[in-house]
């Protein structure tokens, strides 16, 4: 599955859940006592939470809340390897 088909199966009144969450998600791992195995578990319940906050509950908005709270921990992820394999290619250049 392509991300652009992952991207369009969330509603694009919830990228604030996604953004949201990702900051979320930076909070808690500068926080010392909270374990990294429980990130992904907060943010997810978190992103339920909120989306169902905003569009009501029912099972298609769960649905979206986890997506949105995959899709922030998916994102971040991304981001760490792509900044751990620069900095590899630049220590091996030296």
């Amino acid at each position: 599955m392509e991300w652009s088909t992952i991207i369009q199966l969330i509603d694009p009144k919830l990228f604030i859940v996604v953004a949201t969450c990702w900051v979320l998600g930076y909070i808690l791992k500068q926080t010392p006592r909270v374990p990294n195995w429980s990130i992904v578990f907060l943010v997810t319940t978190f992103a339920i939470v909120f989306t169902i906050w905003m569009l009501g509950n029912s099972p298609e908005v769960i649905l979206q809340g986890i997506l949105c709270g995959a899709v922030a921990v998916y994102g971040h992820q991304i981001f760490k390897s792509a900044k751990q394999a620069k900095d590899i290619a630049e220590d091996d250049s030296k």
